[in-house]
């Protein structure tokens, strides 16, 4: 019962969202800073994982230091240009995939690499 009764709710907001006057670009400003929220959370995230694991970064060697940032970096782009590459159509969200992949590989790379002995 609990489940139904929220779901409605959220069924009742998202209704009111769509059909009201004015509704959709409020709904444009909410789902905007439900986005940067989300990317600001994930900044967050990565910077507490950047203090917790600074010695480890410091002990890659300078090769696999610019493949983990120049990873991450793309990452950024890539999700930057999310929309852009989304608009070319299938050809965009393909490349769009091959770049996160491109990034993921260089992070499995690195992650790889780091741990080998000798």
């Amino acid at each position: 019962m609990k489940l139904a009764l929220k779901f409605g709710a959220v069924a009742l907001i998202a209704l009111v969202l769509t059909v009201a006057p004015g509704g959709g670009p409020t709904l444009n400003v909410l789902l905007t800073l439900l986005t940067v929220a989300f990317f600001v959370v994930i900044g967050l995230f990565g910077f507490r994982l950047f203090r917790e694991h600074r010695f480890t970064l410091d002990a890659l060697t300078d090769r696999q230091r610019l493949v983990l940032y120049g990873s991450v970096g793309l990452a950024l782009l890539t999700f930057t240009a999310t929309r852009l590459l989304f608009g070319y159509g299938g050809l965009g969200v393909l490349g769009w995939l091959v770049l996160l992949g491109l990034c993921s590989y260089g992070g499995y790379w690195v992650l790889v690499r780091s741990r080998r002995i000798g």
